[in-house]
């Protein structure tokens, strides 16, 4: 690998905890700034961000806390709302949580004397991943190694429960397909359902497993990538239901992957934290080699900011971002 595409961390913001999740909100809030989310050992931090690459004006990186709510427990999934809005008087926050009591938490604040949270009960095992409806944020959606994949209104009502084959490991919802849920297994199959019939629709198979982190391109609704064992896929899925792309890239095995929010052939995939360090790797399709190689002490999380090429993950005590080219 060429040395020139191992480039060193961009920013790092200090945090008062270990960061088991970190979230750029992905919606468009009416602010200049970038919300972003992490939750530590028993709390959420919400701030906001602005990068010298899209304000000539800042040096560097600014970072702001907004506030930080109390959560009690560990989190370990964050799912930010599209009502979340900045330019809103009051503003509005609004975010859902997964934590390892098997539990949804809801928090809405003002920012200022308003901060509600509602807990969601309903799944009895672990909850790996949850998402808002991306248009008018009034479901959230969360998959369970209890094997199956709920979706809650925001009173936390079940409006619909699939049952899966194994873990679901990702769900994903795509603003041009609103009646369209994506869930990924653990045992390397990805399904699509249509939420008005309840019925599976479409699936895709990764021919190895485990699979533990799929994600939907905003950029290409017919994209679907993932990482299995140790390899990163790619499907179109108007072409076959088996992957048109792979290639092995974590030497144990690969964690999570995430499709950039600004070009349909970027993405990032990171490793199993190590003994010290997490690998993070930038792909982009027309490159045969990663264009960037990171590593973070004991990362997790990984999120890719609204509109710039930069990605973040989570570490001890410590945000970590890298800027990377289109």
């Amino acid at each position: 690998m060429k040395q020139d595409s191992t480039r060193n961390i961009s920013y790092t913001v200090d945090c008062e905890d270990y960061v088991h999740v970190v979230k750029f909100n992905p919606f468009d809030s009416g602010d200049s700034c970038s919300l972003i989310a992490y939750g530590g050992n028993n709390y959420v931090v919400v701030g906001t961000c602005r990068f010298q690459e899209e304000d000539a004006e800042v040096e560097g990186m600014q970072y702001k806390t907004l506030r930080t709510f109390h959560h009690g427990i560990r989190v370990d999934a964050i799912a930010w709302s599209p009502e979340t809005r900045l330019d809103a008087i009051p503003p509005q926050i609004r975010f859902c949580t997964a934590a390892s009591d098997r539990k949804l938490r809801l928090f809405t604040s003002d920012l200022q004397d308003k901060n509600e949270f509602k807990t969601f009960d309903g799944h009895s095992d672990y909850i790996n991943d949850l998402v808002f409806a991306p248009n008018e944020g009034q479901e959230i959606a969360s998959v369970s190694d209890d094997h199956t994949c709920r979706v809650w209104d925001l009173e936390g009502n079940e409006k619909a429960h699939f049952v899966l084959r194994s873990p679901g490991m990702s769900v994903c919802w795509h603003p041009e397909e609103a009646f369209k849920l994506m869930v990924a297994e653990k045992n390397g199959t990805i399904r699509f359902y249509d939420l008005i019939t309840q019925q599976a629709i479409l699936s895709l198979e990764c021919e190895q497993i485990p699979l533990m982190s799929a994600d939907w391109c905003l950029k290409n609704s017919l994209k679907i990538g993932a990482v299995a064992g140790s390899d990163w896929l790619i499907w179109d899925i108007t072409r076959s239901s088996y992957p048109q792309d792979k290639r092995p890239v974590h030497v144990d095995r690969a964690r999570l992957f995430r499709w950039s929010r600004v070009n349909e052939n970027l993405f990032a995939t990171t490793g199993y934290p190590g003994k010290t360090t997490t690998q993070l790797l930038v792909h982009h399709l027309g490159h045969p080699q990663p264009i960037l190689t990171g590593t973070a002490a004991v990362g997790s999380g990984l999120t890719w900011h609204r509109t710039l090429p930069l990605c973040a993950v989570g570490g001890d005590h410590k945000i970590f971002f890298w800027v990377t080219e289109m």
